[in-house]
């Protein structure tokens, strides 16, 4: 690059914008397109992959907007979470992680619950159902005694009412082991829009115990069903004994695990759990909770983090940093992370010569 240029560059992400020859149930091909028919016809093109190993995930892994960003702004293929931390697993170094199994000993000896908290299902986007199972083998296997699992149904990333065979599934592997503590759908736990009602509504339910009661959550499920709700939308309930107590509300000296590998959509969460002048929404009196992540979620978190981040060099916003060249990233706020944080191989601060709007 040549600080000499003078017309401006853009790179144009069209989020979900993808080519496919059939035109059968393919919106973009009949769709009136115009300018972009202009330009397939007279610009020099050429397809990229954005699936599987191509972006760094498993063979016939669907791509996501954060992998593409990702991938686009390293100018390489990089190793998905979802593959480092399956290999882990796979070759046992998962149960022998430092941060995990800190986390377990933390508990134990405290004699605190252990709450696990995420996604259920295989979607693979923000989070992989055989990791929260070798997370209950590793919190047996350490002796930690009681373990409380708060599930977030998705519902977007899979088919909109597959949270009950997967939460079926779960409690299957729960039996004896660990409690459902609350259900969720994402909407309300997972926001990344500074929706703080849809947070609150999560967080009253996790962690203070605070929501419509349930003693059978596959029952819940499918009450929401019956009203038209899928799992996205599942509002939050709390999981109570027989005397109608939450059998998991979460306590000062308690142990969380995040283990959703996807960053952006749990930090608005964890902020609400221990964010310094929090004002989001009435939190209550916050328990101070010994908090561990299974990636790195934000630089400023100040969490133990299972899998740090990979360490990559001549990103392409750092080559036009150092070329004296300067640049612009924008984007409507669902996108910003990816434009931002995911584009910068997962660091939050810009370059030099990095502007954001």
């Amino acid at each position: 690059m040549s600080a000499s240029v003078a017309r401006p560059v853009a790179l144009i992400i069209l989020d979900g914008w993808g080519y496919r020859e059939e035109t059968t149930a393919n919106a973009i091909a009949l769709a009136d397109t115009p300018n972009w028919d202009a330009l397939w016809a007279t610009a020099p093109r050429t397809l990229l992959t954005a699936s599987g190993r191509a972006v760094g995930l498993p063979d016939g892994q669907m791509g996501n907007s954060e992998v593409g960003h990702l991938n686009l702004g390293a100018g390489r293929i990089v190793m998905q979470d979802l593959v480092r931390i399956t290999s882990s697993i796979e070759d046992g170094s998962f149960f022998a992680n430092n941060e995990l199994v800190r986390a377990c000993e933390h508990a134990r000896s405290a004699g605190s619950t252990l709450h696990l908290l995420g996604l259920l299902g295989d979607g693979g986007v923000h989070a992989y159902d055989q990791h929260l199972f070798a997370l209950l083998d590793l919190v047996a296997a350490q002796g930690v005694s009681r373990v409380a699992l708060h599930a977030l149904l998705d519902g977007r990333d899979t088919p909109p009412k597959s949270g009950m065979e997967y939460l079926r599934e779960t409690l299957a592997k729960l039996d004896g082991r660990a409690m459902l503590g609350s259900v969720s759908g994402r909407y309300y736990g997972m926001d990344r829009d500074n929706r703080w009602e849809r947070t609150g509504l999560w967080y009253d339910a996790a962690v203070r115990g605070i929501a419509p009661h349930s003693t059978d959550a596959l029952e819940s499920v499918q009450h929401a069903y019956d009203r038209g709700i899928t799992d996205e939308f599942m509002k939050p309930v709390v999981m109570v004994d027989p005397f109608g107590m939450p059998v998991a509300p979460m306590r000062d000296g308690d142990v969380l695990i995040c283990f959703n590998y996807r960053s952006d959509r749990m930090r608005q969460s964890l902020r609400a759990l221990a964010w310094p002048d929090f004002a989001g929404f009435d939190t209550g009196a916050r328990p101070k909770l010994h908090i561990t992540t299974m990636t790195q979620y934000e630089d400023s978190f100040p969490f133990p983090v299972a899998f740090a981040p990979q360490s990559m060099r001549n990103l392409v916003g750092e080559t036009i940093a150092a070329a004296g060249l300067t640049q612009l990233r924008t984007a409507e706020t669902e996108k910003y992370p990816h434009v931002t944080f995911f584009f910068n191989g997962g660091m939050d601060a810009p370059f030099a010569g990095e502007d954001r709007g």
